[in-house]
């Protein structure tokens, strides 16, 4: 007996021969070559240059007989080690729970029913739906297909679509699969797209054992290409790297040349080349992206390309599909049209013959089992109205599809009712089924007006035909349109919108964010839901249809769209010139897709976004986002959290580049005056103990700051750390610099070389504290200390208790060289953080005044 796809027959493996062939042959997983293990992290790690430079300054320590100063360095070399790879650990847990999230699901029979399972619990035997947009899950036989066609140029380099055909029942099928590429075979095989229909396929091959396991193919990572905000900071780290060599061993010459020891020299060198390399830039690039892309995961937005993140702040359009973004996707039935006359469903009145033979023949051009909401809102009506539920009756088959395209937005099913003929019934947009049934077609001028008022109060409306031809065989119609038609009736469906739409549109119009709605409904229906959405539909000119849009050129469309909020009767290709001539305009776009069509419109878009719940594999592989929730708000919540996680990154790299100033000049500028060397190799570490966590977890868990949704998102091609950030930062440091030259100059004019030193080295870690906490929030010192964050107040007390250690424990005083000072040095360090904080205190506030627009001068009078 032939198997339709969707129907009820397949039983499939029970649950404990499945949990059995699966712990015989393993997980339907390809070995993954992207998870970094811990050695491979610390090998990494252990080949930076600031590692290299602190084993160099610890084997100085020991040729200079100071064995306890080059062990207690080596110390520290694995102290600094084991905080980097809690960072690396932490950014590759959060990357590997991405991964889980994004693993692909199949749709598996199992103990007689039909289960969302995880592919990689697939196993030999088991059978699955496949549906167009899905990636096969693994290597399988066609039980079962219909118009069923597949991109396999993952496995052959072919980019045209292959068509596959059921196996024979009879055992005239190959037994064993063949090699892909081939058109009409019964085989398919893991890793390629459905692109067309749909089948039923029992699995042959998983894992390593598939066509693509064999090959050695990898599987699709989140691990993403390098993006702008790595090559501007490499750039720059290795600029500011390149000078401190050449800063460095020009300062080792000057030493020598003033006759100091070459071995001392070369440690003042080291020192002030640790100080002038920014090694935390790479730690920031690598775990604010990760760790955000984790917390994005836990609002239900999945990122599957770190590389989004940073474009998410500068989305300045929002391009959405009505179905299931802007409602709440769970459609319903409203009203059945035939001649004339309404049944209204939720009235609980008994449905009229002749609405019922309306929805009979809706049922027959709808899939059993899929994910279509309409189709499953009219399979829920049946089993309320309906005999049997609507299902075919016994000796029925379905034998041919003509499945929905761009040109032709209906569904069209030919039935073999067996002896009494072929029983075509077709639904889909009204005007396209309508023209199937021909121009003179009786009651169309009726249909459409209906349809036309149906859209207006905000319905989904489709209309539904049937023909009947003779069986027998016979050679399929190219168009559907020739078996002749007879129009039924309509079909009018209600889909709410969310309750938080409302909110998010005004949320995004507040930061400056246009939101764009596109949709496949008639044009009424499309301005009645944007009303409700908050959205400008009122003009005549907020509404472009898809029949203009193929009537404009580029440049036309571009001029058009500025003023239109609205899309209506939109193909799916047609997304893609929306998108592009939104961004010929200057916008920087997030396009939203659920569907294979879909796929050049999301990756054309700045920032693609698939849906989670009714997206297809392909749609969410072009996609730099998912939407796990489907939710409009969710997306509104990762432009927030893209805006954060952009301006924390931004903070944290000022932060450590005003920092490297005061550190880098307290290195040179003391020898350079001719004053004993304040910074060696082992204070430098000291200071990257402070500064590590610093730029790493405390601007990393900084809360957005209040107006952050209220400001207008940035320039497309604004850098992460530009000129104006670079000189914002150097200014900072400059100040903080002066303060401390001055504190160590007071310092050794009365004190001895150790409590000087030490005077110096408390003013400098007190000021790495003033620059944290000056650079958290945009706003001034008091609003600051409102924003909850513990882990600064962690970090600044760990700080400090260092700090006290260092000087006043003897043994570690020593070792640094340092010596308790006097309280007026004490007094003198802490004034000079205090001042530090008012100068960059004072700094912000000067520069908000120069930023924030004057206010209108009123009028006067002539």
């Amino acid at each position: 007996m032939k198997i339709e796809p969707g129907a009820v027959g397949p039983e499939g493996l029970d649950s404990a021969e499945a949990a059995r062939r699966l712990a015989r042959d393993g997980p339907n997983l390809l070995p993954d070559t992207g998870r970094r293990r811990w050695r491979r992290m610390a090998a990494e790690a252990a080949r930076e240059p600031m590692y290299l430079l602190l084993v160099g300054a610890a084997l100085l320590y020991l040729m200079l007989g100071d064995p306890l100063e080059g062990a207690f360095l080596l110390g520290m070399v694995v102290l600094m080690l084991c905080m980097t790879l809690y960072q690396e650990g932490r950014t590759e847990r959060a990357l590997q729970a991405l991964r889980e999230l994004g693993s692909p699901t199949a749709l598996v029979w199992r103990d007689g029913r039909a289960q969302r399972l995880p592919a990689s619990g697939l196993v030999e035997g088991d059978l699955v739906e496949l549906g167009e947009g899905d990636r096969v899950p693994a290597d399988g036989l066609l039980l079962a297909a219909a118009g069923l066609q597949v991109d396999e140029s993952l496995l052959t380099g072919e980019s045209v679509p292959v068509s596959k055909l059921a196996a024979q029942q009879d055992g005239a099928s190959p037994a064993r699969a063949q090699a892909p590429g081939g058109a009409d075979l019964p085989w398919v095989y893991s890793g390629t797209l459905v692109v067309q229909g749909h089948g039923l396929a029992r699995v042959s091959a998983t894992g390593p054992r598939s066509e693509i396991g064999r090959i050695g193919a990898a599987l699709g990572r989140i691990a993403p290409p390098q993006g702008r905000l790595q090559r501007e900071t490499r750039a720059l780290a290795r600029r500011l790297a390149i000078l401190g060599v050449v800063v460095s061993a020009l300062l080792v010459l000057l030493l020598v040349w003033r006759g100091g020891a070459p071995l001392q020299a070369l440690l003042a060198g080291i020192a002030l080349s640790m100080s002038m390399l920014p090694e935390e830039f790479p730690v920031i690039l690598t775990v604010f992206p990760a760790i955000g892309a984790w917390r994005l995961a836990r609002s239900r937005v999945l990122t599957r390309r770190l590389a989004a993140i940073e474009i998410l702040g500068s989305t300045s359009v929002l391009c959405v599909d009505k179905t299931g973004t802007l409602t709440e996707n769970r459609m319903a039935v409203a009203q059945l049209w035939r001649a004339g006359a309404v049944h209204q469903a939720a009235s609980g009145a008994p449905m009229a013959p002749a609405h019922q033979e309306v929805l009979e023949c809706a049922l027959r051009a709808s899939r059993a089992l899929g994910t279509d909401p309409m189709e499953a809102a009219f399979w829920r009506l049946a089993g309320e109205a309906l005999p049997e539920a609507g299902a075919p009756p016994p000796g029925w088959t379905l034998a041919h599809e003509y499945g929905l395209s761009a040109q032709r937005p209906a569904l069209v099913q030919v039935w073999d009712r067996g002896g009494a003929g072929l029983l075509v019934a077709a639904k889909g947009a009204p005007e396209t089924v309508v023209a199937m049934c021909g121009p003179d077609a009786p009651g169309a001028a009726g249909a459409l007006g209906a349809a036309a008022r149906m859209a207006a109060a905000g319905l989904r409306v489709l209309a539904v035909a049937r023909a009947r031809a003779p069986g027998g065989p016979q050679a399929w119609p190219a168009d559907p349109a020739a078996f002749g038609f007879e129009l039924l009736g309509l079909a009018a469906l209600a889909d709410p919108l969310r309750p938080d739409i409302p909110a998010a549109v005004a949320a995004c119009r507040a930061a400056g964010l246009r939101v764009v709605m596109i949709t496949g409904d008639h044009p009424e229906t499309a301005r009645a839901i944007a009303r409700q959405a908050g959205l400008q539909a009122g003009t005549p000119d907020a509404v472009l249809t898809g029949a203009q849009i193929a009537a404009l050129d580029d440049a036309a469309l571009a001029r058009r769209l500025e003023g239109a909020d609205v899309c209506a009767r939109i193909a799916p290709q047609q997304k893609l010139r929306i998108v592009q001539a939104l961004q010929r305009d200057g916008a920087v776009v997030a396009m939203t897709g659920d569907g294979v069509n879909d796929a050049p419109a999301l990756r054309a878009a700045n920032v693609g976004v698939a849906m989670g719940l009714r997206g297809t594999d392909v749609a969410r592989e072009a996609a730099e986002l998912t939407l796990l929730d489907d939710r409009f708000a969710s997306l509104v919540e990762a432009i927030a959290s893209g805006r954060r996680i952009f301006g924390n990154m931004r903070k944290s790299m000022c932060y450590v580049m005003a920092m490297h100033v005061p550190i880098a000049g307290m290195a040179l500028l003391p020898v350079l005056l001719g004053w004993p060397v304040m910074l060696y190799p082992l204070h430098i570490v000291f200071l990257e103990l402070v500064i590590d966590p610093a730029c790493s977890l405390a601007f990393e868990n900084e809360p957005a700051e209040p107006d952050l949704m209220r400001r207008p998102p940035r320039g497309r091609d604004e850098a992460l750390f530009g000129k104006a950030a670079i000189a914002g930062a150097l200014a900072q440091g400059a100040w903080v610099l002066a303060l401390l030259v001055a504190l160590y100059g007071w310092a050794l004019s009365g004190l001895a070389e150790p409590e000087a030193r030490a005077a110096g080295f408390a003013g400098l870690v007190l000021c790495s504290l003033a620059l944290l906490l000056s650079n958290r929030q945009r706003h001034g010192f008091a609003s600051t200390l409102q924003v909850a964050n513990p882990v600064f107040w962690a970090i600044a007390g760990t700080a400090l208790v260092l700090l006290a250690l260092a000087v006043w424990v003897p043994a570690l005083a020593h070792m640094l060289g340092l010596a308790p000072p006097p309280p007026s040095a004490v007094a003198a360090a802490g004034a000079v953080a205090v001042l530090a904080l008012a100068g960059l205190e004072l700094r912000k506030w000067l520069a908000a005044r120069v930023a924030r627009p004057a206010p209108p001068q009123p009028r006067v009078a002539d």
